[in-house]
């Protein structure tokens, strides 16, 4: 099996263009492995579809399938314009959590960066967690995937490792939730650190940093209709927040190597 080793902003998936295997689940665990395997946040297909472009489905380090990954589809746009499936700059790519459209920034005739229609984000109103004897206040968002975001006063300092887990795995989300751990650093500027569902810490989470802002909009911490950089643990993203809620994110989407697998 040959595959393609890419991120976005440090978050690192191995890109197969074909079939999803029966025995992914397993895979996805053994080559994600840093360790003992290839090394990444989990495994993302590429194949045909019927009302887009191309479809793509994400499987994350722990074999479990996720609906939508913002760094990921990123990446899925380079790949298929730099390794010439498409000469098209604007694509449509299906997801598990639906259509999502891509612009694609070309330099030097390869994809630098890809701006994605995220879709709406559905932000609810604060939330009360118990959890571990601690009291937890959280933004519950929908942006194709669950999100719990938890505004703090030093995103450094966020207990991601100690309370993220227990929150992912909190009877309140059955299916599990992805933590994000925000500080304000200006009505434009927000810091974030995350622990994602089936992935544990990353570098970066698109979905996340979209969640994000939608609830940093809600907040009244940020303004509509403005772009705002998120930074994270990888490096910054641009997030626009509509005034019904639609989500626009810009960001880079890089190669690292090319392999193959033998006895998969």
């Amino acid at each position: 099996m040959k595959f393609t080793k890419m991120h976005g902003l440090g978050n690192d998936y191995l890109y197969v263009c074909g079939d999803v295997p029966e025995n992914i689940a397993a895979l996805s665990i053994k080559l994600s492995e840093r360790h003992f395997g290839a090394g990444s946040d989990g495994m993302i297909y590429i194949g045909p579809s019927k009302i887009a472009d191309f479809s793509m489905r994400i499987f994350n380090a722990d074999g479990s399938e996720a609906k939508m990954c913002g760094n990921g589809i990123r990446c899925v746009g380079k790949y298929v314009y730099d390794k010439g499936y498409t000469d098209k700059t604007t694509l449509h790519i299906e997801t598990k959590s639906g259509v999502k459209t891509l612009r694609l920034h070309l330099r030097s005739g390869v994809v630098d960066r890809v701006t994605v229609s995220m879709g709406s984000a559905e932000v609810a109103a604060e939330q009360v967690l118990d959890v571990a004897g601690e009291t937890v206040k959280y933004i519950p968002v929908s942006v194709g995937n669950p999100h719990a975001v938890i505004f703090c006063d030093d995103a450094e300092a966020a207990p991601v490792t100690a309370l993220g887990p227990q929150i992912e795995h909190h009877p309140a989300f059955p299916g599990g939730v992805n933590v994000e751990f925000v500080q304000v650093l200006s009505p434009r500027e927000l810091r974030m650190r995350v622990w994602e569902r089936g992935s544990g810490v990353t570098m970066a989470c698109g979905t996340g940093a979209c969640a994000s802002t939608a609830a940093a909009v809600r907040q009244c911490l940020c303004m509509p209709d403005t772009p705002i950089t998120v930074r994270l643990d990888g490096g910054a993203l641009e997030i626009t927040v509509a005034p019904g809620g639609e989500v626009t994110m810009t960001g880079p989407a890089a190669f690292v190597y090319e392999g193959e697998t033998i006895g998969c």
